[in-house]
């Protein structure tokens, strides 16, 4: 009787802990200002009031979206990711979306409902 070996794939678990999970800070916010980024085809700059503070944030929202449809959005914030440098400016921070996995998908930034108040931490 000959044992058939079978040949296992050592791919790494993707799925974080709770405790990985719990060190992400999503928070309430909104969009004050939003504006093309010159000689960006994908970046917007945003002014987000997170309640107790505003922060700029860079999206690539710019090939779907005008700025005057976002303003005014709250939206979920992740506020604890280290500051980078997009086309020589500083962005604080990341909004959160949906983004369809298929071609020509447009990226839904995620809403919350008016009545939360801004900087309430999503958990």
């Amino acid at each position: 009787m000959t044992e058939e070996k079978t040949e296992e794939t050592t791919q790494e678990d993707p799925r974080i802990t709770i405790q990985d999970f719990m060190k992400i800070e999503l928070k309430v916010g909104k969009i004050m200002t939003c504006e093309r980024i010159p000689k960006s085809k994908k970046l917007l700059k945003m002014e987000i009031d997170l309640g107790t503070e505003v922060r700029q944030i860079l999206g690539g929202f710019a090939p779907y979206y005008l700025p005057e449809e976002l303003l005014g959005r709250r939206v979920a914030v992740v506020s604890n990711l280290q500051p980078a440098k997009l086309m020589g400016i500083e962005s604080q921070g990341m909004i959160l979306a949906a983004s369809p996995e298929f071609e020509g998908a447009v990226p839904v930034p995620l809403s919350v409902p008016e009545g939360m108040p801004l900087g309430t931490r999503i958990r």
